[in-house]
């Protein structure tokens, strides 16, 4: 006679909810993971240190510190570069944090049987 109801390959109810109470744990602890990622501060600095931003991991930048010694008035273009370019590279880096903090997590749902 033909076993019915439940789930095909043999997956019983007990298996299911041991596999939503690690789901579950796994969502808390990416938030918490999220968490952390947000409450860090990055410095980046371009132009030999000449433009130096910082930003938070939720993309705010929070300071802006310029040398003096970039300040030409006859090459307002190069600061403006350099400030960009020191952007860009604040928030590549505060992507690169989260990407990292988040592969930590999916790495484990290769095992899932679906």
């Amino acid at each position: 006679m033909a076993k019915r109801g439940g789930f095909p390959g043999g997956m019983g109810m007990g298996n299911m909810n041991n596999l939503m109470k690690q789901a579950q744990k796994m969502q808390r602890q990416m938030e918490e993971s999220q968490k952390q990622l947000e409450e860090q501060e990055f410095t980046i600095t371009s132009g030999g240190g000449a433009v130096e931003i910082s930003i938070t991991g939720k993309k705010e930048i929070t300071k802006v510190k310029i040398s003096p010694d970039a300040v030409d008035p006859e090459d307002v273009e190069m600061l403006e570069d350099l400030i960009m370019a020191a952007v860009n590279e604040a928030i590549k880096k505060v992507d690169e944090a989260s990407s990292n903090a988040m592969s930590r997590f999916s790495g484990g749902l290769s095992g899932l049987p679906f």
